[in-house]
């Protein structure tokens, strides 16, 4: 058995809270932008593996522990910027594989590894996705009843909802990146896109 009326008060809290702009959907957008939806998924697979592993770990204790370890959170923090920083200064200037070549018969060329990477440290690397996880599961959690299901449950609603937040922003994007590409504004694109992964990077390590 399930505590229903939690389950069922959790889906416009975490709607509400996965639709707001933030770290990972800016990340979207911006992918969305230069690569389009369809690449941009790579990236979102390993952000939802991220998420789905900081969920389980704020219910079971284990982000206590980890945000009692400031120096691993700051490695990966300033890590993870510097990596994004220098793909959107590359971005900016219409270099590098993230980037949209200037040549409409060129494809950007980035890996399906190094795009789940991208999203997987996003996610991790966050202490304030940690703290915020353990502020917002518990209240959900009915302790009478048996923690695997309910777990599996609100893991799978959360990565659903965030996949619905992480797609809807991707395709903004890409529309832009359309509407745009119309006028062949290629470097503005990539400018727009340089600008925001800059953002995300400071967002990430000063955060």
């Amino acid at each position: 058995m399930l505590n229903w009326a939690l389950l069922v008060a959790f889906v416009p809290t975490f709607l509400f809270v996965s639709f707001t702009p933030g770290m990972c959907m800016t990340l979207s957008m911006t992918l969305g932008i230069t690569l389009g939806v369809k690449r941009a998924l790579w990236m979102m697979l390993g952000e939802l593996v991220g998420v789905g592993i900081v969920a389980i770990c704020a219910v079971v204790g284990v982000a206590a522990i980890m945000l009692g370890a400031p120096m691993v959170f700051t490695a990966f923090k300033w890590l993870g910027g510097a990596y994004l920083a220098w793909l959107g200064i590359q971005m900016w200037q219409s270099k590098g594989k993230m980037a949209i070549p200037t040549d409409a018969n060129v494809q950007p060329n980035v890996s399906a590894k190094a795009l789940m990477t991208q999203g997987f440290v996003t996610a991790i690397a966050n202490p304030k996705g940690w703290a915020f996880f353990m502020v917002l599961l518990p209240p959900f959690i009915d302790e009478s009843l048996p923690m695997p299901m309910q777990l599996s449950v609100l893991v799978f609603m959360i990565l659903l909802i965030e996949f619905s937040a992480l797609l809807s922003y991707a395709s903004g994007g890409q529309t832009l990146s359309k509407l745009l590409a119309k006028s062949s504004n290629v470097q503005l694109l990539n400018r727009i896109s340089g600008t925001l992964m800059i953002g995300v990077a400071f967002w990430l390590a000063l955060g």
